[in-house]
Order: C-alpha cells, then structure tokens, then sequence
C-alpha cells in the first residue's frame, strides 16, 4: 500500500477556520482523515500541508511512525506550530487509515482502552456573577460534570485587588450555583504575570477549583514552578508546547501536575500517547487541549481510552458550535458528559467533503484579520494585553 496524497481541506465552522487533511492511497477507498486547526493561520497550515505532501508520497501509510520520523526529523529545521500543526493532522490521518484498515478502531491498536467512558468538560462565560452562575448551570443541565472558565480580565504585570475581587465574586457565584458535585475548571490563558497567578489562585482556593490552566505562559517553566508552589490547587498547562522535548522540563521541575497537549499542534496521536506516558513517570495526569473540532475530538479520544493517567477531556459544546459539528457525518456523541468508546474502525467519524465545500471559509486578508483580532486586547493605557 501507498500514500498517493496528502490534501489540505478547509471549511468555515462558524467560530474559526477549520483546517482537515486527507491523506490518501493507492487502495480504493481507503483514506484516512485528521485535522490542523490553528488560529488565525488557515493558508499558513494548509500550505505546509502541501509542502509535506512530496515527502511522504509513495510511503506505506501503515507505517506511522516511520512517517512522522521523515515529516519531524528530514526538513532540517525543526518545527514550530504550523509545521506540527500540519504533522499533526497527517498522524491522525495515518492512523485514521491504519485502523480502517484493520477494521478496529485506534484505541484497539494502542494496546486497548482502560476505561469505559471519556470524562469531557466544556466552557462558560459571562460578564457578572448571576450571568456566569446561570451560564454554567446551563452546562450542568445537559449533563456536564465540569465546567471551565477564564475568570479574569486583562490584567498587568501588577495590578490592583479590583480585578481579583471581581474575578472571585464571579467563582463564588458558581461555586453556590452547581453545588460541590460539579468540577469548576479555572483557565488563566497564560495572560497573567506569574505575582498576580499567585494572587488571584490564593484568592480563588476556598471554592476548589479542579485545576488552574496556564497560571502563566509555560515558555518559562521557572516561573510556573514558584506558582505551583504557592498554591494548593492543580497547575495545569500544555496547549502551546510541542512533542515530548517540549513537556521534558515542565515534568522535571514539577512546574505542573496536569499535562494538555493538543493533538492538532503536539505531534498528533503518535507523540499525544508518548507525552501521556512520561508524564506517569512524574504521576502527572494527561487532560488534552482541544477547542477544535470533531477530527480532534475523535483523535483525543482515542489517547483518553488507552491512557491510564488520563482525567479530564476538553470539548466545545456542540449545541455552541452546530456549524463545526455540521462538518461531520456522524460526530461522536455526548453522553451525561462522558463520551463512550467509539465502535467503528479508525477515529470514528468521517469528514464530510460536502458540507466542507458548501462551507468554503473567506480567507481574504481581513476575514483572517478579524477572527485574529479575537486574540488582541488592551491594557487601560492602550498597551498590548495578552488574552
């Protein structure tokens, strides 16, 4: 058997650009399908995508890891988000194939599931604390047993106690709305400096937040490893690192206990299964990244059933998000919060090339322009914010 293509496909989900690939083969109907989303660089990815294509042409699909090994190690540079991005997808697609190929889905062939549901979480909003504590009880009321959040604004590298008291009037609100049977998910977003992470989980610890996610940007372990130490609640952290070198120094400085990799920017299947396994060694749990789209999910998903440290899955809502679930012909269900073990061979679900096309996405300079500005904000005095 033979790779005959690699093709980018791009489709408007609604909230963002979605970014899949086909990998196709010399087989008759067999292809296998992943997905590269990344924000605000849908032409960046899918010309990588394309770049990729001619090294890999002609190579046995079956042998994902001997691809991912020429995609990751013959370019010479090794790569940033959109190169991985575009590994990513290609390793979900290979094993897309590999499983139909078998007639077994993915989990079967990483060596079998070890539990019998995925646990998801999604997210909820607002801009006062009856609006948060309404919003989350929504979630809730469709069976969802965690819940997460940004909880703060845009905040200096020091600033006042306004923005904490504010933030945690609003986690009070939650907190006295779902009861104490439902985890509260707390995302910092990497937008705050590692003094103020401090003060705001020291002030939000007497509502028991199941984890704090990107207290601060992971790109200075040594940071994160002081906040960790501060605080009793979890640091989760993960989404903006790559592959297993990546993660290395987070586990071995005990900057966080809970890992999220994104099986669309990572490494993909391949390299979410490696960093969930080293980071056993350091009794961290794996919790993957994924505010993307239903390829993604399915891909997660087959990394939570095989992987014994797993906890917790993120997952948009679909109710939120009906146009990227739409992209699919059968997405993966939720069921009282949990998604239970896909039957069919592969990931689970197919793309559908249809919908994609009568979803074509506007990739003119300023609909690009304008889903990116989603990510920009700004300080009081008009500088820079991270979001």
């Amino acid at each position: 058997m033979k790779i005959t293509g690699v093709k980018p496909i791009l489709a408007d989900g609604g909230h963002r650009i979605f970014v899949f690939v086909k990998v196709e083969t010399d087989q008759p109907g067999l292809y296998g399908y992943g997905e590269a989303s990344l924000e605000g660089k849908p032409r960046a990815v899918a010309g990588c995508i394309e770049d990729m294509e001619c090294m890999i042409l002609g190579e046995d699909p079956l042998r994902v890891e001997y691809c991912w090994q020429i995609l990751y190690r013959s370019a010479f540079w090794r790569m940033g988000v959109i190169g991985l991005s575009a590994i990513s997808a290609i390793d979900q697609a290979l094993w897309d194939i590999k499983g139909k190929e078998a007639g077994k889905p993915v989990y079967e062939l990483l060596g079998g599931r070890v539990r019998d549901k995925v646990r998801m979480y999604t997210h909820y909003g607002g801009t006062t604390p009856d609006e948060v504590a309404e919003n989350a009880m929504s979630k809730v009321q469709k069976g969802y047993t965690a819940v997460k959040t940004v909880p703060m604004g845009a905040t200096n590298v020091v600033d006042g106690h306004k923005g904490i008291r504010q933030a945690a009037a609003k986690l009070k609100a939650t907190r006295e709305a779902v009861g104490d049977d439902i985890d509260i998910l707390l995302d910092f977003h990497g937008a705050v400096s590692p003094q103020m992470a401090i003060l705001y989980g020291k002030a939000f610890e007497q509502y028991f937040p199941f984890f704090i996610e990107e207290p601060a940007q992971a790109e200075n372990p040594d940071a994160m490893v002081n906040i960790a130490r501060s605080l009793t609640t979890p640091i989760a952290t993960g989404e903006r690192l790559f592959t297993r070198w990546g993660f290395r120094e987070i586990l071995e400085k005990g900057a966080a206990s809970l890992l999220q990799p994104d099986c669309c920017h990572a490494g993909g299947i391949s390299e979410l299964r490696k960093i969930g396994a080293m980071a056993e060694v350091y009794y961290a749990g794996l919790a993957p990244h994924n505010p993307y789209g239903p390829i993604s999910t399915a891909a997660c998903v087959q990394v939570d059933l095989v992987a014994p440290n797993f906890v917790i899955q993120e997952i948009v809502d679909p109710d939120v998000a009906p146009e990227a679930m739409s992209l699919v012909k059968e997405p993966l269900e939720i069921v009282d919060g949990h998604i239970l073990p896909p039957t069919k061979p592969g990931l689970g679900v197919e793309l559908d090339e249809e919908a994609c096309a009568r979803r074509k996405p506007d990739l003119s300079t300023a609909n690009v322009q304008r889903m990116i500005r989603w990510y920009r904000g700004h300080h009081a005095d008009g500088g820079i914010a991270d979001l």
